[in-house]
């Protein structure tokens, strides 16, 4: 067996290996607060591709939209699969995934296809099987997060979302009025870490949840 084929059935045949190589990748460099830059914990992130997996739900056609880093698309690679694009408006973000994908391809693990695309989320209008995203809260800037949430709408069959816990009833009712449904909920005492220099505390936990929400046919 190939080195990159052992690699990758590793990872497919243990949540835990997941978590580990997720661990290993870059975080954000200066991270912006006014949109909420936050790195996705790897092991909630293997929690969440874990269940994409099991689920059957990973695609022939995904995009983490907001990559950021690229945690989650680069998760859904290295699980199989076929394409996955990368969105993200800023520059040293995708920058970061890149490399960190390339990491990933160095240590023997075989992707299929990955599409890098510098652009507002706005402005990618790919249609795709599956969307991953861990969008901005909307404290900063509000509604930042219906705005990803009705992008997600437009061009996906099947949503994972992170979303405050407290928002579930507005994400019921917001995924209704566009034709979807919740199906399943993952909750995380999601840790923030002290990456930004107003923070006082080294890690704030905060309940978060995980949505998958599934197009009605």
């Amino acid at each position: 067996m190939a080195k990159s084929e052992s690699s990758n059935r590793a990872v497919a045949g243990s949540k835990k290996a997941l978590a580990v190589l997720l661990s290993k990748l870059q975080g954000f460099k200066g991270p912006k607060v006014r949109v909420e830059q936050y790195a996705t914990d790897a092991e909630i992130a293997a929690e969440v591709l874990w269940n994409v997996f099991m689920k059957r739900d990973i695609g022939k056609v995904s995009v983490d939209l907001g990559c950021g880093h690229g945690i989650l698309g680069i998760g859904l690679l290295v699980l199989g699969a076929e394409k996955v694009y990368f969105v993200d408006f800023d520059r040293k973000a995708l920058d970061i995934a890149k490399k960190n994908l390339e990491k990933v391809k160095s240590e023997g693990y075989t992707v299929r296809q990955d599409v890098f695309v510098y652009s507002d989320i706005n402005d990618f209008n790919e249609k795709v099987d599956l969307v991953v995203m861990n969008p901005p809260f909307g404290v900063k800037i509000k509604h930042m997060d219906k705005i990803f949430l009705k992008k997600a709408f437009e061009i996906g069959k099947v949503v994972y979302s992170f979303h405050k816990s407290e928002g579930k009833k507005f994400l019921d009712a917001f995924s209704r009025d566009n034709g979807f449904k919740i199906t399943d909920v993952l909750d995380f005492e999601f840790p923030l870490k002290a990456t930004m220099s107003h923070h006082t505390r080294r890690i704030k936990r905060i309940r978060v949840s995980c949505f998958r929400i599934e197009k009605v046919q």
